[in-house]
Order: C-alpha cells, then sequence, then structure tokens
C-alpha cells in the first residue's frame, strides 16, 4: 500500500505542477518496471493509482489539464492562477482522499496482503502493524536488493534534478503572482529544453560503439584498406543534432492515436448531437445549472458527454453555447469534466497513455473492463462529493464582472 500510496501522491502533485497527459506519459513505464523488480503479481492497482490520482490531481489548477487551459482562454471574465486554485482546493482534496480509500478498499487483497478485514487495514495504515505475508514480501525483497543497495554509490538526488525542481518552483511562482500563463509556460519548456540539451551534449557520457563476439568478449575495430592496400583512416563520427536526438524521442504511434481521436471527437461535435442531447438533458435546469439542485443533474450530464465526445470538445461545446458563464459556472464544468475521465477508460487521454505506455512495455493489465469496475463507483461519489463542497464553499463569483451584472448585487 506505501508504493500505491507513493505513486498516487507524485502523481497528484505533478499532475498539479505540471500537466497530467506529461506526467502519465513519463512515469506510466517506470510504474510497470517497479511492479517487475517487486515481483508484484497484479500492477492494475498501482496503473490506476496513477492514471486516476493524475486525472483528479490535474483539477487542482487551470494548467493541470487541456480542458482547464481551454476553459481560462474561452471564459468570458478573466480567471487568475490562484483564483482557480483556492475554488479547487476543498472539493479536489477531498476528491483524491475518496479515490485512495474506495482503492485501498477495493484492492485491499493486493495491496494489503493476509489482511482479513478493513478494520485491519486500517491498521496497517496508520499502525505500522504487519501481517505475515507483508513481512515475508519486505524480507525478500530486501534480500535480493541488499548487494545492489551496497553497491549502488550514486545515491540522493541529482544536480540536475535539483535545477528541474528550481525551475518548476519558479514556474509555478510566476503563475501565482499573476504572470501570463503562455509567456510563463513557452519560456519555462525553452529553459528546461536548452538545459536538457547541455547536459546531452556536454555531461552525460558518449555511448561505446563497440562490436562483440559469442563469447562477450570486445572485438577491436575493423581496418579497411583502398584498392593500392592503403589503410583508410576512419571518418570522425558525425555530430547528432539536438533536432535529431528529440525527434528520434517522438511518440509517433500515440500522437497518431491523439491525431486520429479529436478528427472523430471533432467530427462528431459538429453534427449537434452532444449539445442537443445537453440540450434535452437539462431541461428546465437549462438556465439555472449550476444552482443547487439542478447543479448535481448539471455534473452528471458533463460527466456523460466527457465519457461519450471526451472532455475538451464538451468544454468547447459549451462555450459556444454559454459564451457568457459566470466563473462559477466554469468551475462546475472544470471539476465534473476533469473527474468524469476516472469512469471509464476512454473519459481521458490520460488513461489513454497508461494504456498504451503499459503495452508498450509488455503489461496489458489496464483495460477498460478491468477499469470500469473501480472507477465508475470511485468518480461518482467522488464527483458528488466535491461538486457539493464546491457549491457550499467557492470563491468565483456567481455572476459576470464584465457585463456588470455583480453591481447589482
Amino acid at each position: 500500500w506505501k508504493r500505491s500510496a507513493k505513486i498516487m501522491t507524485m502523481s497528484t502533485i505533478g499532475s498539479a505542477a505540471v500537466m497530467n497527459d506529461s506526467v502519465v506519459l513519463i512515469f506510466s513505464g517506470v510504474v510497470v518496471d517497479l511492479c517487475v523488480r517487486h515481483k508484484v503479481s497484479n500492477s492494475l492497482p498501482y496503473l490506476l493509482s496513477l492514471a486516476t490520482t493524475a486525472n483528479t490531481g490535474s483539477a487542482f489548477t487551470m494548467t493541470g489539464n487541456p480542458q482547464n487551459i481551454l476553459i481560462v482562454s474561452l471564459a468570458y471574465d478573466d480567471i487568475s492562477w490562484t483564483e482557480f486554485l483556492s475554488n479547487m482546493i476543498l472539493p479536489v482534496t477531498a476528491a483524491s482522499i475518496i479515490n485512495a480509500t474506495l482503492l485501498f478498499v477495493y484492492y485491499s487483497t493486493e495491496l494489503f496482503p493476509g489482511a482479513s478485514g478493513f478494520m485491519e487495514c486500517l491498521g496497517i495504515v496508520f499502525s505500522g502493524n504487519r501481517t505475515p505475508e507483508m513481512l515475508a514480501q519486505e524480507h525478500a525483497y530486501h534480500a535480493r536488493n541488499v548487494q545492489a543497495v551496497q553497491e549502488d554509490t550514486n545515491s540522493g538526488w541529482s544536480i540536475w534534478s535539483k535545477i528541474q525542481i528550481v525551475l518548476v518552483t519558479i514556474f509555478l511562482i510566476c503563475f501565482a503572482v499573476g504572470l501570463d500563463v503562455c509567456v510563463t509556460s513557452i519560456c519555462a519548456g525553452a529553459i528546461l529544453m536548452v538545459l536538457a540539451a547541455w547536459k546531452r551534449q556536454h555531461y552525460d557520457p558518449k555511448p561505446e560503439i563497440v562490436d562483440y563476439d559469442a563469447e562477450g568478449n570486445a572485438l577491436p575495430p575493423k581496418k579497411m584498406y583502398d584498392m593500392d592496400g592503403n589503410e583508410i583512416e576512419p571518418e570522425e563520427e558525425e555530430l547528432v543534432t539536438e533536432s535529431e536526438t528529440t525527434l528520434t524521442e517522438v511518440d509517433y504511434g500515440l500522437l497518431m492515436l491523439f491525431i486520429g481521436q479529436f478528427i472523430l471527437i471533432g467530427s462528431f461535435d459538429d453534427t449537434g448531437v452532444p449539445q442537443g442531447f445537453f440540450n434535452a438533458a437539462m431541461g428546465g435546469c437549462a438556465d439555472q445549472m449550476t444552482s443547487v439542485p439542478c447543479v448535481y443533474w448539471f455534473v452528471l450530464v458533463i460527466t456523460i458527454l466527457s465519457n461519450v465526445a471526451s472532455n475538451v470538445p464538451v468544454v468547447q461545446m459549451l462555450a459556444a453555447t454559454f459564451p457568457y458563464a459566470t466563473p462559477y459556472d466554469w468551475m462546475q464544468v472544470s471539476f465534473s469534466a476533469t473527474i468524469a475521465g476516472n469512469l471509464t477508460m476512454l473519459g481521458s487521454a490520460a488513461n489513454m497513455i497508461v494504456a498504451f505506455q503499459a503495452a508498450k512495455v509488455g503489461d496489458r493489465t489496464f483495460t477498460s473492463e478491468r477499469h470500469a469496475p473501480f472507477g465508475i463507483p470511485s468518480t461518482l461519489v467522488s464527483l458528488y462529493a466535491g461538486t457539493a463542497l464546491l457549491s457550499l464553499v467557492h470563491f468565483s463569483p456567481e455572476c459576470s464582472v464584465k457585463l456588470g451584472e455583480c453591481d447589482d448585487q
């Protein structure tokens, strides 16, 4: 369970600070490798820990996921980074706790081996108790890795990791003080790319191109001769440019997957079916969609549409349907569209990235059939608990400042 908790903490903080798609793209293979090294029989709880908390944690900030960025750019009234965060702290924290609790309960057999019930699991989490099965697994792991730990001389954080953390911290401070989000993001990305390029060219060890025989012995470099028997001097190794290195790291298969998805979703959105479904489903609540009790029906409709047409097109549809929606309306849309990504595996791009990246390294446990039994109940409970908290405690106005509606209140 500690391994799962660490994955959830890392995923939540990373998604809020950067973006959920980037976090799962980087760490999906790491989680699978972690499960292999620890000889975990079922990696699904850990992949779910990564995917669900990446979606939930991304709801904290306006830069956490694409739909939040789109909401801030399409909203009629200005929404600052700190205003967005202050509204989301309470509901997203509650949703994260609910999601983690249900994950521990649903996968208690895998995460708490040998535990006989819910109360014993609580004792393991809060009192540090261990079952015989857990002790046996820990002893076996430490026995396998004692020699590796003794040989490991690169303990601790590298200077490059510390520099990246400092840059990301400055990046978030710039958001908090109100600097332009686009300019700050581009500058931070450019600095990180230049830093990575300098590190790769001047610090990382160069790969050695050496051939080996059948017994593993290094072979001497081959000599070549011209027609007159003179030895041909080997040409200098061609310098690999940073552009070539970067292009080889592009995941073209994943890129084509999302190109096809957005073409399909965009075509479906152009038919007007999602808009028609939204208007028909909301009925009399269309003019007061974020007022209680209409807000609870509203978030369910958003959840359904987000899993049918994806959350980004749903946000675009709502912006066209309600161009003068208030900042509070957009907070409810952002929270429900983001949390809805955990309902099914197709509900968010982060889920598909986790499945795609895990399958690339041979792990095909993350499927729609295995995601749904946990994803559906966890999402619905988190969604309505967070919606209730957001409707009770929010700092964004329920009126449009630019239209002068707030002056009458």
